[in-house]
């Protein structure tokens, strides 16, 4: 085990795949990320829109609950912070559900969707996010599980009170930071 992973995780250059509600694949061009909710002004923004706001590349390691980590994964797209920022969060919220175009949702404290870091992604090691791995648009939370990490991301609901996504209405855990080993509820 290397000291640099979280506990009880195996580094891979793999990329395994886990999905809950496939969603169909979507031409970048077609994107709608709404945000809504707990916030003074309700976002649609399309695939310029989010471009616009100004990419960022990142590398971190990617954790996933069952035990591996993918090392040095590069993504490239927008600090959700920015994207937030425009849509101002009101004074309650603090948590927020990220729903996927098939349903899928996770809970996230707001906190951590305006962590350093946290991208809405479209670029995956250097070439456009691959369908099976959430293109057009995915959500990379590279602090947290990547349960948390929503694929195919059409919207980001915020709440002013916690509320829980597909995985945490099914006992796991309600952060999920791999460094704490915050598997299971």
């Amino acid at each position: 085990m290397r000291d640099d992973l979280p506990p009880g995780q195996t580094p891979t250059r793999n990329f395994p795949l886990f999905t809950v509600d496939p969603a169909p694949p979507l031409e970048a061009a077609a994107l709608r990320l709404r945000v809504l909710g707990a916030v003074e002004h309700r976002l649609e923004l399309g695939w310029e829109e989010l471009a616009a706001l100004g990419e960022e590349a990142l590398e971190h390691d990617f954790h996933c609950v069952t035990g591996w980590s993918r090392t040095a994964t590069r993504w490239q797209g927008v600090p959700l912070a920015r994207v937030l920022t425009q849509a101002v969060p009101k004074p309650g919220a603090t948590h927020a559900l990220a729903w996927s175009r098939g349903g899928y949702s996770a809970s996230l404290p707001l906190e951590d969707l305006t962590a350093p870091g946290v991208l809405l992604a479209w670029s995956l090691d250097g070439a456009p996010i691959p369908h099976e791995h959430g293109g057009p648009l995915r959500l990379v939370v590279p602090h947290l599980y990547g349960w948390k990490s929503v694929k195919w991301l059409a919207k980001i609901q915020l709440f002013e009170r916690e509320v829980e996504g597909y995985w945490e209405m099914r006992g796991y855990h309600r952060r999920g930071d791999p460094w704490r080993e915050e598997r299971f509820g």
